[in-house]
């Protein structure tokens, strides 16, 4: 089996936008999932991408992704990596793919003088032993907060 980590190619485009509607699925949340390739490839692939990518490739076949961004950490007053989505098809869990894609952030971080290498995960999912296992670990004292929808709407309204 010939494994290789590489940067998101405009052809990868439509295999990746499937994987993140599979991700959402295993996430329990497919109907919340509107992502298209018009959308993603706009995204990486753009005037000014702010959305960058890696895949895991088996044999030639796209069979996992990353899909990052940049951050800032106000305190280290230096960027950083947010991990929006990390996935491996289900039948290739454990075979190490999960595990080079972070290493491939992680070797990003490192080569641009990045801090931090972040993401969220969902408290149920049996990723998190893994997470650890790598020496990541959970930030159990921050709540995540969002505004949708009407309230985000809402919001902005207040804006004038």
């Amino acid at each position: 089996m010939d494994n290789r980590i590489r940067r998101v190619r405009e052809t990868d485009v439509d295999t990746v936008v499937r994987l993140v509607h599979d991700l959402a699925a295993y996430e329990k949340a497919p109907d919340e999932c509107h992502l298209t390739s018009e959308q993603l490839h706009a995204a990486l692939f753009g005037e000014n991408p702010a959305l960058f990518g890696h895949v895991a490739e088996v044999d030639g076949e796209v069979v996992g992704f990353a899909l990052w961004f940049l951050n800032f950490s106000t305190w280290r007053g230096v960027h950083g990596i947010y991990l929006e989505d990390l996935y491996v098809r289900p039948e290739l869990r454990g075979s190490g793919l999960g595990k080079a894609l972070l290493a491939a952030l992680a070797q990003e971080c490192t080569d641009r003088g990045y801090a931090r290498l972040e993401w969220w995960v969902l408290n149920w999912n049996p990723a998190i032993g893994f997470y650890k296992a790598l020496g990541a670990r959970p930030m159990d004292e921050w709540t995540v907060y969002r505004l949708t929808d009407d309230a985000l709407r809402e919001l902005a309204a207040e804006a004038g």
